[in-house]
């Protein structure tokens, strides 16, 4: 591959993120459904954002994995994309979490505090019990054992690692099986059906 090539075609798609000064800023917010992924293209015909969103020009601002739901912004605006996706800017991100097993307090205080990942030490998160939300059933549903309860969590961060909840409630011992995004910053899911969209007026 040429690199010349490589690097123009980088800076075609980095123009492209730039909003005209004429051009009004869009913010969509994004119910996104499970095992759906966070782009518009995919080579192997996977769902993907375009099989939900038509408006042309706008963007991701962050990731949220194929297998989380919830809240994703999508914006025509560079500024506020970099904004948001940026960990310094230390926006919240608050997800309601679905844990195999009843953690106890002593075991939130744990996430509160911060806890060691392999990629080094998460920042403190608020953490709380929280009771099961009144939610879209999720296809295919969840493997729940009979003898084993489940809890819900609400989490916040202000951190964007690669699955990091996944990874921090694994780290105290209770296991992920649903993990949904409420809100980033002062955006919530609140209004918005799962697999719909609204745009921020």
């Amino acid at each position: 591959m040429n690199p010349s090539k490589g690097y123009t075609r980088h800076c075609a798609q980095k123009r492209q993120k730039v909003r005209p000064v004429d051009e009004k800023q869009i913010v969509l917010l994004f119910n996104k459904p499970f095992d759906v992924l966070c782009q518009f293209t995919d080579e192997d015909n996977r769902r993907t954002l375009k099989d939900f969103i038509t408006i042309p020009n706008i963007y991701a601002a962050g990731r949220l994995d194929k297998d989380s739901e919830g809240l994703l912004l999508l914006t025509n605006d560079g500024k506020l994309q970099h904004k948001i996706a940026n960990p310094s800017q230390k926006t919240e991100k608050t997800y309601w979490v679905q844990v195999e097993g009843a953690p106890s307090e002593e075991d939130l205080q744990r996430l509160r505090q911060g806890v060691e990942l392999k990629d080094g030490m998460t920042k403190p998160a608020k953490v709380n019990i929280m009771l099961e939300p009144a939610i879209w059933p999720r296809t295919p549903p969840i493997r729940e054992r009979a003898n084993i309860p489940t809890t819900w969590l609400a989490i916040t961060i202000t951190e964007g690692r690669n699955r990091q909840v996944r990874r921090m409630t694994a780290n105290i011992g209770f296991p992920t099986l649903r993990l949904i995004r409420y809100s980033i910053g002062k955006w919530t899911l609140d209004g918005i059906n799962n697999g719909d969209y609204l745009i921020d007026k």
